[in-house]
């Protein structure tokens, strides 16, 4: 296709996410699985072959190959609610080395809006588990998640940038607890079991010491499934609206296109709290103006500052000296893809040699190949590439490999 994978130059991140946008810009171009799944089965059409989407409440990004970023955005904004126009204006636009540094700062929580928030590794994953399942995964972007997501484990392991218990679900704990006196006697509905929604319901259990919690889900049997599992009480979706009627804190973890708690649903229904972990937002922004209803979103609750993000601060540059290391890594790799070529050819041009009749005569080998043939071979190749890592000089090295090999002592013997 149009792609030039040997060619970091042409590696591109296009992206919007909370720094410049609100919560209802970065709703327009939430990309939604099946969304997701239509990018990518027309990604050929934009002569696109090898790119991932990330796409959460923080973010909406298009990594890939391309001749130009236009291309991934037009792609990207082919099924978004929000125009290419628009996306282009608020985005930020990186290439090369500065992209794949972008994509490691991610991973590790860095560029998250709280710092340090680990639930975008699963989200990474996700998102490159799906373009993998229809052929958009190259080796090259098989190799750099896989560095990434290493490094952002290193990160894990050896700092304590996303230790103590901070997420925007953990956040929005933090705020009940702020608003609401006694929780432990209000009736809490949560809508939405995904994982946004099944880590809410864990900190409510362990942090507000409750289980009056009712689930209800677009698919009935998985916050059956989640509330047996938690001990909690789950109804069927088409309770919603009483269930509304009757709770005192709403949490709303849905990933619907459109709002689907609405202003009517709240008019003379008593004080509530609610809070909306929802990219698009999920609940109608003029709800917030109705008396006794108190509505915050994702972008409200990122702001909050506490003690574990000051210590998570001073982490940062040991999260980015590992970072530099597995970059250094990964751009090695990157290095030695361009000479896959030449060692290919030295293999084949050193398997000829074997079965030649002159070089047969002289050393006393016999044409089919053994197991010993092989090894020694892959030897020679092996030492080909670690002089070529270490010096620049494929061509030389070509011709070192073949003389090497003639001179190796198993084909000497009768020389």
């Amino acid at each position: 296709m149009g792609n030039k994978t040997s060619d970091i130059s042409g590696f591109f991140v296009a992206g919007i996410n909370y720094k410049k946008t609100d919560a209802s810009i970065r709703g327009q171009f939430a990309v939604s699985n099946e969304q997701y799944e239509k990018i990518l089965a027309l990604a050929p059409a934009y002569n696109l072959n090898e790119l991932f989407i990330l796409s959460t409440c923080n973010r909406t990004e298009i990594y890939g190959f391309a001749e130009d970023a236009s291309q991934l955005i037009g792609l990207l904004c082919s099924q978004t609610i929000g125009n290419s126009t628009t996306f282009t204006e608020l985005a930020y636009i990186k290439k090369g080395l500065n992209a794949i540094d972008h994509l490691f700062q991610v991973s590790a929580g860095l560029d998250s809006q709280i710092l340090g928030d680990y639930e975008i590794v699963g989200q990474i994953k996700q998102a490159v588990r799906i373009a993998r399942e229809h052929n958009s995964i190259g080796a090259f972007t098989e190799r750099l998640v896989n560095c990434v997501l290493q490094s952002s484990k290193s990160i894990k392991n050896q700092t304590t940038l996303s230790g103590g218990t901070v997420s925007v679900s953990f956040a929005a704990i933090q705020f009940i607890k702020e608003k609401m006196q006694d929780v432990a006697g209000k009736k809490i509905l949560l809508i939405g079991v995904g994982k946004i929604g099944r880590n809410t319901c864990r900190n409510i259990i362990d942090y507000l010491d409750t289980r009056d919690i009712t689930l209800i889900n677009r698919t009935e049997d998985k916050a059956a499934g989640l509330a047996g599992e938690m001990g909690v009480h789950y109804a069927a979706p088409e309770h919603t609206e009483a269930y509304v009627a009757s709770s005192d804190i709403i949490i709303v973890a849905t990933n619907a296109e459109q709002p689907i708690l609405l202003c009517s649903h709240l008019e003379n229904k008593g004080d509530k709290l609610i809070v909306d972990l929802s990219i698009p937002c999920n609940v109608e922004k003029s709800a917030g103006s109705l008396p006794g209803i108190t509505l915050v979103n994702v972008d409200e609750l990122s702001r909050l500052k506490d003690e574990t993000l000051q210590k998570r601060e001073a982490e940062v540059p040991k999260a980015k000296t590992i970072i530099a290391e597995h970059i250094s890594e990964f751009m090695e790799w990157q290095e030695m893809r361009k000479h896959v070529p030449v060692l290919r050819a030295a293999k084949t041009k050193l398997k000829e040699l074997h079965t030649c009749p002159i070089f047969s005569r002289l050393s006393g080998e016999s044409f089919p190949f053994t197991t010993h043939t092989d090894q020694q071979i892959q030897r020679v190749i092996n030492g080909m590439a670690t002089k070529m890592r270490q010096h620049n000089q494929g061509g030389c090295h070509y011709i070192e490999a073949i003389n090497e090999y003639i001179a190796s002592p198993a084909n000497t013997k009768n020389y």
